[in-house]
């Protein structure tokens, strides 16, 4: 399985990147993942990447070879679109959170994003900061993209709340359980 994460710095990617990876070591498989870049400056772009399968020789995931694509910001969703094969999926919250590039070069934001992913993409759009903010935080936008995550991989979701658990402070286990669900059980 190969999967790309994108968004801006502050949503919570390397912490995403990392439940992904410890959820598939924790299922029984080889696991290679990318340095998320870009966290210099909050609100920079960054980026992840995880394989996994029985064996993995290498992090990189060419263009045109990605499964699935986390896109935690629409505008960095439709940067990354190139990596996925044809038919693979993009799960994307549709709350815009302006790059640092679009607001420092006055760049225009494009708001018609969903009409611009290919159309040989399958694709899941919800305003997930919208939902995480009805559970109580907009933090967790992170956590109910992974339960949207988790539904399209053949891992328990016992394994996917063990790893949460495990690497969530306890006092924001709750919500991020919630969120979690919401993203599975869909909106």
């Amino acid at each position: 399985m190969n999967i790309i994460l994108a968004g801006v710095g502050g949503q919570g990617l390397v912490l995403t990147t990392d439940l992904i990876c410890e959820v598939a070591l924790e299922a029984g498989y080889d696991v290679k993942s990318n340095d998320v870049v870009g966290l210099s400056q909050r609100g920079g772009k960054v980026w992840g990447s995880v394989k996994f399968d029985k064996k993995v020789h290498s992090p990189n995931i060419l263009k045109g070879d990605a499964d699935l694509l986390l896109a935690l910001e629409p505008l960095e969703g439709l940067r990354w679109q190139d990596y996925l094969k044809k038919g693979g999926k993009v799960m994307v919250n549709t709350a815009e959170v302006y790059p640092v590039f679009a607001i420092a070069e006055k760049m225009p934001y494009p708001h018609d994003f969903l009409e611009r992913f290919r159309s040989d993409l399958v694709v899941e759009a919800h305003d997930v900061l919208a939902e995480s903010i009805q559970i109580g935080t907009p933090k967790i936008v992170n956590v109910v993209m992974l339960g949207m995550l988790a539904k399209n991989l053949d891992i328990p979701v016992t394994i996917w709340k063990k790893v949460i658990q495990a690497k969530v402070p306890a006092k924001f286990l709750g919500q991020n359980i919630k969120g979690f669900d919401r993203g599975y059980q869909g909106f």
